[in-house]
């Protein structure tokens, strides 16, 4: 071994186990790494960045991205949900939740499969009466299988598909880890079916602060049009699209007559129902039941063409000029240029109109706006936003173009018209183009971090080549192996162990 090999062994060695230790953070961790090799000699300061423009990290972010948008559309939790209303059991659970996870995780990243399925998997907890943490693990355990499936489904597959490309000139294609990751996906659905049982069950003593500070029942107003999937079904059809989280408190006919929201009550053309919910459920019934809000007739104004148009909860302070008024009194859309989605206000149901409620000191609103000018209108209005987290109340859903992309995406790297890096990256620039994801989120979906660590590692590892160090390594194992015990066919028989000359046994061992 010469020194430079000690050295870069060492850095990884170094590096293995401060990982292990879990501090400083893994990215910091490969930082230091690159930092070492570059101190040491190992890798020129002119290449110490050059994992940045790596196919590999381009392809983690570009996947990254893609699975967001593919998470907004909210086409698998729609999908998934139709199939959970008649699973009840945790096992059967266990299986609809794990089974997903894997089959999504092999073709977006492991992460933004969690992202999708994990508020699916506190629904179906709730509706069992068991704890989350049943489903957690397994289903992390079921997105590191699905992963194997494909080249993109995780990173080592793209690592070892370069490899090979280095060694043999053709890389691996997108679906030749398929038979393999598939089989090995399978064995492990079906021990996590039994095993989740020696998992640890905790149960949660503190509440987070975005759920403490989430509001769980707003009141919004929508139409049923005429090419809502809801014409001629019942209110309890309606309400089985919240999964038990939001219901119909009123219905009010074109003429205005009022009618009891009874769960066998048919919808028409023309109804308007007040909802009470969550603002997720709230926004399923919507978009799935394709209604149209109160406030569709209104667009805010972009005042620039990239301006995002997207909803923010505020509460009402003391001095807001909207407390005593309607939305429709203040005319708020006029005068601020945002629309009233839903109010929510603690100890009192609201089953008024949306823009005839009065509002009142306390209570919490969900304001559709330009994104940009947002914060002056809440100044103007005198109200404080609320902490903030993703509502899709208001926001039309692409839902199948982002599938169409990424589709596309796939054919042409598995027809190899495209490499995996190019395609991907053009498929999440679609997927910003066409507003598949905002550009306020573009850059929140990529988990830095790992793409940090990704590429000041590349450096490090190509330090670890051009000493010889894994040269070195694979004589060890070489030798190691030919010490061992051989057993295979030869000419059609079976042998255990060569014998006879050394040029015999070199050549049944070669063979």
């Amino acid at each position: 071994m010469t020194f430079d090999q000690g050295l870069a062994f060492a850095i990884v060695i170094g590096a293995m186990a401060l990982f292990i230790w879990g501090r400083p953070r893994y990215d910091i961790v490969a930082c230091l790494a690159l930092l070492a090799s570059v101190a040491a000699g190992l890798v020129k300061p002119d290449q110490a960045f050059t994992g940045f423009s790596d196919d590999i990290v381009v392809i983690v972010g570009s996947a990254l991205v893609v699975s967001a948008a593919i998470a907004q559309t909210g086409v698998p939790e729609l999908a998934l949900q139709r199939i959970s209303r008649h699973v009840h059991s945790v096992r059967l659970q266990l299986l609809v939740l794990v089974a997903t996870v894997t089959v999504l995780s092999a073709f977006v990243k492991n992460v933004g499969a969690l992202a999708i399925m994990i508020p699916l998997a506190f629904q179906m907890a709730k509706r069992s009466g068991t704890s989350p943490s049943s489903f957690m693990m397994p289903m992390s355990f079921g997105a590191l299988l699905g992963g194997l499936m494909t080249l993109i489904g995780t990173s080592p597959n793209i690592i070892v598909s370069r490899a090979r490309e280095e060694i043999v000139g053709a890389p691996f294609t997108m679906f030749d880890f398929t038979p393999v990751g598939a089989a090995l996906a399978v064995v492990g659905l079906l021990f996590l079916m039994f095993g989740y049982r020696l998992l640890p069950v905790r149960a949660r003593t503190t509440v987070p602060l975005d759920e403490a500070l989430s509001v769980k029942k707003y009141v919004t107003e929508a139409e049923v049009t005429e090419t809502s999937p809801m014409v001629g079904k019942t209110i309890s059809d309606l309400q089985e699209l919240a999964q038990g989280e939001g219901k119909v408190i009123a219905i009010l006919r074109p003429d205005d007559k009022r009618v009891t929201p009874l769960p066998d009550a048919e919808l028409s053309v023309g109804d308007t129902v007040i909802l009470e919910g969550d603002p997720h459920a709230l926004e399923r019934i919507v978009s799935v039941g394709k209604l149209k809000l109160e406030s569709g007739h209104r667009v805010p104004e972009a005042s620039q063409p990239q301006a995002e148009i997207s909803s923010i909860e505020a509460v009402i302070g003391a001095n807001s000029p909207l407390i005593g008024m309607s939305a429709q009194a203040s005319l708020l859309f006029e005068r601020f240029g945002v629309n009233l989605l839903a109010v929510s206000r603690t100890g009192e149901r609201l089953t008024e109109r949306l823009g005839t409620i009065t509002l009142q000191l306390g209570d919490v609103i969900v304001l559709q706006g330009n994104l940009a000018d947002m914060p002056e209108q809440l100044k103007a209005l005198q109200c404080l936003p609320l902490a903030e987290r993703t509502l899709h109340l208001g926001k039309a859903r692409r839902t199948l173009l982002p599938i169409l992309i990424l589709v596309a995406a796939m054919a042409t790297t598995a027809v190899g018209l495209l490499p995996v890096a190019i395609a991907f990256f053009a498929a999440a620039v679609l997927m910003v183009l066409t507003g598949a994801i905002p550009l306020r989120q573009l850059y929140q979906t990529v988990e830095w971090p790992i793409i940090v660590m990704l590429a000041a590692l590349i450096p490090v590892s190509e330090a670890l080549r051009t000493t010889g160090g894994t040269d070195l390594i694979a004589g060890w194992l070489s030798g190691a192996a030919i010490a061992l015990p051989t057993a295979g066919l030869v000419s059609g028989r079976t042998v255990s162990e060569p014998t006879g000359s050394p040029e015999a046994a070199t050549a049944v061992r070669s063979s």
